[in-house]
């Protein structure tokens, strides 16, 4: 009955899903997309900027003050106004603070951090969900597939493997399929499936690891980029430059560098915590698969002589 089974179904190694293939391309190619047009937005958006700002000054210099204090006025001014404008201000502050965030980071750079932090999100919540106890290694069908072996049902059990989507599932199919060849054969061919999981698995939560190392360096970029901006300032102003341009420059660098640094952290603690629970989840597969396939020792390959 084993040497059936074995000689009967083979191939049960899972290659590479479509699905698989799809995700990495699409991540692959949307990153770099994604990076290469904000940057040159960002770098765009901010020479702009840098010019219009240097046309409004330079308007407001021309233009003299023309308000003059009239005491009369002020004096008729209502006392009632002031709750009204205190709480008019602060709207007005947290909108302008608001602004100068998207102003000191710009599109690009925006588009790059929230990028990246959608692209953190989806693959940790993709991560959690493969590293899960019945994703790897399910206690229901330990039980059965132990079962239906004291039964000496070694095609049920199998069939049970084999329909099993599980890591263990996977690997016992192709420890059983390759029985027939010898136990050797068996644990070679359950090596090869455990390694090829342990791939996948590894080759999706790399990205989070990539994430964590390129957010501090597009923050290290922003922050070149803004001292440079500073620089600039100073090197083209004929008199002392304003404080207001100054900090433009100054602003992107330091929000780059503290966005970059929000969106790392996480993601190397993500990556470290969910690979860590990873390695514990398949070293229990192979233990729990080897203990299962140890009655199958004394088989033998297949026309060799006892």
């Amino acid at each position: 009955m084993i040497d059936a089974c074995g000689s009967n179904l083979m191939n049960v190694t899972s290659p590479w899903t479509e699905s698989d293939r799809w995700f990495d391309r699409w991540l692959r190619l949307s990153v770099i997309a994604i990076m290469m047009l904000g940057f040159s937005a960002g770098v765009t958006s901010h020479v702009n900027g840098q010019d219009a700002d240097g046309d409004e000054f330079a308007e407001f210099a021309e233009e003299a003050p023309a308000a003059e204090p009239d005491g009369e006025a002020e004096a008729a001014a209502p006392a009632d106004d002031a709750p009204a404008d205190a709480a008019g201000n602060g709207a007005a502050a947290t909108s302008s603070l608001l602004g100068w965030v998207y102003e000191s980071l710009g599109i690009g750079y925006l588009v790059i951090f929230l990028a990246l932090s959608i692209s953190l999100v989806s693959l940790f919540v993709m991560n959690i969900l493969a590293a899960r106890r019945d994703t790897l290694c399910p206690q229901e069908l330990v039980d059965a597939f132990e079962e239906k072996l004291n039964e000496k049902d070694f095609q049920s059990a199998y069939d049970l493997a084999r329909t099993d989507e599980s890591v263990l599932g996977q690997v016992l199919s192709a420890g059983l399929a390759k029985l027939s060849r010898g136990y050797s054969k068996a644990l070679e061919g359950m090596q090869e499936v455990g390694e090829e999981e342990s791939m996948k698995l590894e080759h999706r939560l790399s990205y989070m690891a990539l994430i964590g190392n390129l957010s501090p360096m597009i923050g290290l970029f922003g922050t070149v980029h803004g001292m440079i901006a500073s620089f600039q300032v100073i090197a083209v102003s004929g008199a002392t430059p304003k404080p207001a341009e100054l900090a433009e420059g100054i602003s992107t660098a330091l929000f780059t560098t503290l966005i970059g640094l929000a969106v790392a952290i996480p993601a190397i603690a993500a990556y470290n915590l969910l690979r860590n629970r990873v390695t514990r989840l398949l070293l229990e597969v192979g233990v729990t698969s080897e203990n299962l396939m140890s009655r199958f020792e004394d088989v033998q390959p297949q026309g060799a002589k006892k």
